[in-house]
């Protein structure tokens, strides 16, 4: 459903996205050729640091403001409950009031963990959430803060691939194991529906540049699939025959508990307009040889930095 506004009314002014060096950060400062776009990393801005965030966005005063940073170590959030919590959610706090101080569209991105995975059918936005972990919880806290900005936007994705950025994600590694030739191991048991990056950053525009209802949206591919599902669909379109080991996630240990079915549903942002393309489809552009992505990395870049806030 889209808002009498009907489109973005600060078109024009710079757009603020913090973790600008990750992949995500990387790919939403690209889908902006058409404006000023100012980047923040962990090096130029702690996003921990109310003064220095709210010295930031008076000066820059964006029209978006899009926040891409997190503490996205699931297990060590466990051990970190403060630091989790100081950059998944108070931050979040911080950057929201910062955005209705200058009149701002303030977007978060969040998590299939705020969910406990015990279910069978794909979690929509009516869900109700129960985190099973430090980070989950962390990240529930931050959408509560986000969604209380004017115009707060939060995003859940969930098992990010694609883009560039310094920490590969899940279906990367598996991809980049079964090129080389090396066994992987993969979730017989594990649902996601996984989130192309460039798709992501292409339905993150759409919500702004159309005036969309502000509230929560699940932006991640249509469908979904267990981690073997994943792994199968990928060497189908590379061409190979993986050794794969199957292995289910009670066999794996892991320190933080993890949501075993975890499969989102993306229908608030088909009706708001925005139809995303299956994860089968997202994982053909992303590696079949010739194919373009559909998103917005496929856009050239507008990315720039604030004086005072230079890429290292």
């Amino acid at each position: 459903m889209l808002t009498d506004a009907g489109a973005d009314p600060g078109r024009g002014r710079a757009v603020l996205v913090t973790g600008g060096a990750g992949r995500l950060g990387a790919c939403i400062a690209g889908s902006f050729p058409d404006r000023p776009v100012v980047t923040t990393t962990r090096a130029t801005l702690d996003i921990t640091d109310h003064r220095a965030v709210r010295r930031l966005v008076a000066d820059v005063r964006p029209a978006v403001i899009v926040n891409c940073a997190a503490y996205n170590d699931v297990d060590a959030a466990e051990d970190s409950p403060r630091d989790a919590l100081a950059v998944n959610a108070f931050a979040v706090r911080t950057l929201a009031r910062a955005a209705d101080d200058c009149g701002a569209t303030f977007v978060h991105y969040s998590t299939d963990f705020v969910f406990d995975g015990e279910t069978t059918s794909a979690y929509d936005e009516t869900a109700r959430p129960s985190p099973r972990g430090t980070y989950g919880a962390s990240k529930l806290l931050g959408e509560w803060f986000a969604l209380d900005a004017a115009r707060g936007f939060v995003c859940r994705v969930e098992s990010l691939f694609g883009g560039t950025g310094p920490r590969p994600g899940s279906l990367d590694r598996i991809v980049d194991g079964m090129r080389a030739g090396r066994p992987v191991r993969v979730f017989t048991d594990r649902v996601a529906s996984p989130s192309y990056v460039p798709d992501v950053a292409a339905a993150t525009r759409y919500l702004i540049d159309r005036g969309a209802a502000p509230g929560l949206y699940h932006c991640v591919n249509t469908g979904h699939g267990t981690w073997r599902d994943l792994a199968e669909e990928a060497a189908r379109v590379l061409g190979l025959s993986p050794s794969l080991e199957l292995m289910t996630m009670a066999e794996a240990r892991l320190t933080a508990p993890r949501p075993r079915f975890c499969a989102l549903s993306n229908r608030r942002l088909t009706d708001a307009g925005y139809a995303m393309p299956t994860w089968q489809d997202a994982v053909r552009r992303w590696l079949a040889p010739g194919c373009e992505p559909l998103g917005a990395a496929s856009r050239p870049s507008a990315r720039q930095t604030h004086p005072a806030q230079q890429e290292p």
